[in-house]
C-alpha cells in the first residue's frame, strides 16, 4: 500500500532516553513531525529535549500546550503533563495537560496514541520502545486498526521488554526490530512507505 506518513509518534519508559538517543541523531530532514512521550520527571523533560537537540539534524524541543506541529520538528512531552494531538483550524496542535495518571504514568503514551489514531490514522507511523509495564500498547493497537504502520523494540536489545512486548501480545506491532536497526527502518517507511 502507497501512503505518505504525515506523522511519526514515539512512546517509551524505562531506557528510553538511551534508546530515543540513538534513534533521533539519525533521523534526517525532510521530516514529517514526530511526538514523542517518554515517562519522565518534570523538568528532564526539557533537559534531555535540549541535548538531543545539540545532537540533531531535526529541532527537537519539549512540547508546548498550543503548539502547531512542524515538518522537521520532535516534540517531547513536558514531564509530568500528558500530550495528545487536536485539530484546530485544519491543523493539527499539542495539548499538553494535567489529569490522571494512565497506567500510573503522566504522560502517558496511550493517550498520544490513540489521538493518533483517531486524528493522523493510517497517515501515522507508530514506534514502542523499551520500557516497563504496558502503557502504549493499547494505543498503538487503536493505531494499527485505523491502517497506521507499527513498530516495535525487539527483546535483545530492550532494557526491559515490558511496553514492545504487550504491544506485541496483543497484535499491534506490524514488525519487531533491534534498536540498531530502528532509524533506518522509520525513514524508510517514511521515504518508500513499505514495511
Amino acid at each position: 500500500m502507497v501512503r505518505k506518513i504525515e506523522l511519526v509518534a514515539m512512546g517509551s519508559s524505562t531506557g528510553g532516553v538511551e534508546a530515543l538517543a540513538a534513534i533521533l541523531p539519525k533521523l534526517k530532514p525532510p521530516f514529517p513531525p514526530v511526538v514523542i512521550v517518554q515517562h519522565i520527571p518534570a523538568g528532564f523533560s526539557r533537559m534531555f529535549a535540549e541535548r538531543m537537540n545539540k545532537e540533531s539534524a531535526l529541532t527537537i524541543k519539549e512540547g508546548e500546550d498550543g503548539e502547531i506541529i512542524q515538518p522537521n520538528f520532535v516534540y517531547i512531552a513536558p514531564g509530568g503533563l500528558h500530550m495528545k494531538l487536536i485539530k484546530f483550524n485544519q491543523n493539527l496542535q499539542l495539548k499538553c495537560f494535567m489529569a490522571p495518571p494512565v497506567h500510573s504514568c503522566r504522560p502517558a503514551v496511550d493517550i498520544l496514541f490513540y489521538s493518533v489514531a483517531e486524528l493522523v490514522g493510517e497517515a501515522a507511523l507508530g514506534v514502542i520502545l523499551t520500557g516497563i509495564g504496558r502503557d502504549g500498547a493499547a494505543g498503538l493497537l487503536a493505531m494499527k486498526n485505523q491502517g497506521a504502520l507499527t513498530l516495535g523494540q525487539d527483546e535483545a536489545t530492550s532494557a526491559v521488554y515490558g511496553m514492545p512486548k504487550s504491544a506485541f501480545d496483543c497484535g499491534a506491532v506490524l514488525k519487531q526490530l533491534p534498536l540498531e536497526g530502528m532509524a533506518f527502518a522509520i525513514t524508510a517507511m517514511v521515504n518508500k512507505n513499505s514495511l
